[in-house]
């Protein structure tokens, strides 16, 4: 058997065959699929995040108002763990699979193997970027126009004048049309310099040490675009420990209830806000409109809004 993928969804099967009494808690990989009513397959990013515990509740809230049965599963941050997750879905055989992928490349074989099992795949918040991998659906924020809107954050609190950088995470999807926003935006902006661009892997550790090495670099540095609010979290610690509170701006994405207490406080500038429950919502009425035969929009895009100090203060 030449296909990698194939054999292990074969091997796989045969185990799972041999486990038939062995259940597990909601959401594990051995929590059997409904035999009355339709199951759809969900491999998240994390369920550990604000975020995606607010996207989890759309998700299951228009769940049960349609009648599917969700089983739902995260990657956490690890590619291979959300390939076996998606190989489990397809050996079970369910209705459809939902995924917010932790690689937007990578994921695109699991992708193309429910593809080839006849199951219609859907992306939440995170799109694939595998030409293998075909996807009925993609639901997310706007997340080019969010990037513009933090860049514009920036660009009016520094007086159009002044040295930014960006806490990046490229292999992610989302951050990818995050940051092309915010670079298109800075470029209507000369006054205002993109100096340098880190990975900082969207986590609170990871963004500490690449502001730390991003103002040891630029002690003139003035701003910062964190891709999501875990980055803007972990650069205001490296501010604040480099003794320069106050004088860097810091913008971030998400609008998670900590980023929220910091813009309160005046520790972060901006935030730009998603509505991610909507973003689950949308998802499962695509996953329903499809198993229905009804036609669905290959791409929806759920607008995202700055929230400010001012909002903060009415919060």
């Amino acid at each position: 058997m030449s296909d990698p993928v194939l054999l292990r969804l074969v091997i796989l099967g045969a185990l799972l065959a041999l486990l038939p009494s062995c259940g597990g808690g909601a959401g594990d990989a051995g929590e059997p699929a409904s035999e009355e009513g339709i199951t759809v397959g969900v491999s998240l990013l994390t369920r550990t995040h604000p975020f995606y515990q607010d996207l989890e509740a759309g998700l299951r809230a228009a769940a049960e108002r349609r009648g599917l049965d969700l089983v739902v599963q995260a990657g956490e941050f690890d590619v291979a763990r959300q390939k076996d997750q998606i190989e489990s879905f397809v050996v079970r055989g369910v209705s459809a699979i939902v995924v917010a992928p932790c690689d937007s490349k990578s994921i695109g074989t699991s992708i193309a193997a429910a593809n080839r099992a006849g199951i219609p795949v859907f992306t939440t918040d995170i799109a694939v970027l595998a030409p293998e991998a075909r996807i009925v659906s993609h639901v997310a924020s706007d997340n080019v126009e969010g990037g513009r809107l933090a860049a514009r954050a920036l660009v009016e609190a520094l007086g159009g004048r002044g040295k930014v950088a960006i806490l990046d995470h490229p292999e992610v999807e989302s951050v990818i049309q995050r940051v092309s926003g915010f670079e298109e935006e800075l470029a209507s902006h000369p006054g205002v310099v993109l100096v340098a661009k880190l990975p900082g892997r969207g986590t609170k550790d990871a963004a500490f040490r690449a502001a730390e090495d991003v103002l040891q670099a630029h002690p003139d540095l003035d701003g910062i675009f964190g891709i999501n609010d875990d980055s803007a979290l972990g650069a205001l610690a490296a501010v604040e420990k480099a003794g320069r509170s106050g004088r860097v701006a810091i913008v971030g994405f998400d609008a998670t209830p900590e980023a929220r207490r910091a813009i309160r406080d005046g520790k972060i500038l901006a935030d730009v806000a998603q509505l991610p429950r909507r973003i689950g919502e949308e998802t499962i009425r695509a996953v329903a409109d499809h198993l229905a035969g009804r036609p669905v929009p290959p791409r929806t895009l759920i607008p995202c809004e700055l929230f400010t100090r001012a909002d903060a203060a009415a919060d």
